[in-house]
């Protein structure tokens, strides 16, 4: 493998960190059907949903991180794949002419069609964080939010809706639906109880002992386990609880399965998603070479979470 394509490789592991860490401040992404395929934080809703945590909350909380652990990601990426600043004339020229032959324009088929989407998504973004302070559509909920903005889109471009009914990833739903079955499957048998028992111990510590424990535990399972259903499970075990849990708890598993996912390319599916284009581009990536390059990104920012809800949240 020569040394542009080995650079080439850790550059699109190093964007999709950084496209992933991006995911964090948001609670949402379980209510989007997103062009790129992934489920990047599904599970954050998963289990902020049952702890009763609202978006603004959410995001109020988990913003300061990911700010601070974007910055350091990239920080790291600059270091380790050994990325420079334009330094001569003739470098910056270049990059002005490359910028300057994109298009804003390219694929846009109507002014109208564009505006029109661009106020919706306004509009959703507002509503989704307003929704529990919002009479009647509290008691509704997000869920009724997302399909309400999504049957006006269906409405609006009906001439066109086939696309949209192309695009959605109707395997990905089967799955949600079957996973949930599953696990209520898993409550009723009594399973879930008998995992919560071994996650007892953790649970009794000390609430930053107990949630730095739990992170980790949930990053390490996330790492070898498709974390969507990771987080669903926790997040029963702890609604399930006699005593209310502590909010670090909560936390740590928003934070732990997430982040701990990101370490293999088996952990979520935003990382198949990312083998899966290192492949359509003919780079050779092995799963000891991904989980070598991702390991120090993911073990930083399980750490910086660890301190973050450990000292900060809670």
């Amino acid at each position: 493998m020569g040394w542009h394509t080995r650079w080439r490789l850790r550059l699109e592991i190093f964007h999709y960190y950084c496209c992933e860490l991006k995911d964090r401040s948001c609670a949402t992404q379980n209510f989007t059907i997103r062009p790129r395929g992934g489920v990047f934080s599904r599970k954050v809703r998963l289990a902020s949903d049952v702890a009763g945590i609202p978006f603004l909350t959410f995001f109020i909380v988990s913003a300061p991180y990911v700010v601070v652990s974007t910055v350091l990601t990239i920080l790291m990426g600059a270091k380790l794949f050994r990325v420079k600043g334009l330094k001569t004339e003739e470098e910056k020229a270049e990059a002005a002419n490359l910028v300057a032959g994109f298009d804003e324009n390219d694929g846009i088929e109507s002014e109208s069609f564009f505006w029109f989407g661009t106020i919706m998504t306004g509009l959703f973004i507002i509503v989704i964080a307003a929704t529990s302070a919002l009479p009647y559509i509290s008691d509704l909920g997000m869920g009724y939010v997302a399909l309400s903005f999504a049957a006006v889109m269906l409405m609006r471009y009906k001439s066109e809706v086939d696309k949209f009914y192309q695009s959605v990833d109707w395997d990905l739903l089967g799955f949600f639906a079957c996973l949930f079955v599953v696990i209520n499957v898993m409550e009723h048998a009594m399973v879930l109880e008998m995992i919560g028992t071994w996650i007892k111990p953790i649970i009794n510590m000390t609430p930053k002992a107990g949630s730095a424990a739990l992170m980790v535990a949930a990053g390490m399972a996330s790492s070898v386990t498709d974390n969507i259903p990771l987080a669903a499970m926790l997040a029963k075990i702890l609604g399930g609880l006699p005593d209310a849990p502590s909010m670090k708890l909560w936390w740590a598993v928003v934070f732990g399965a997430n982040l701990g996912g990101n370490i293999t390319p088996i952990g979520s599916a935003s990382t198949l998603v990312a083998v899966t284009i290192i492949h359509k581009n003919k780079l050779h990536m092995t799963f000891g070479g991904f989980v070598k390059v991702a390991t120090p990104y993911a073990a930083i920012q399980l750490l910086l979470a660890a301190v973050y809800v450990g000292l900060f949240v809670g």
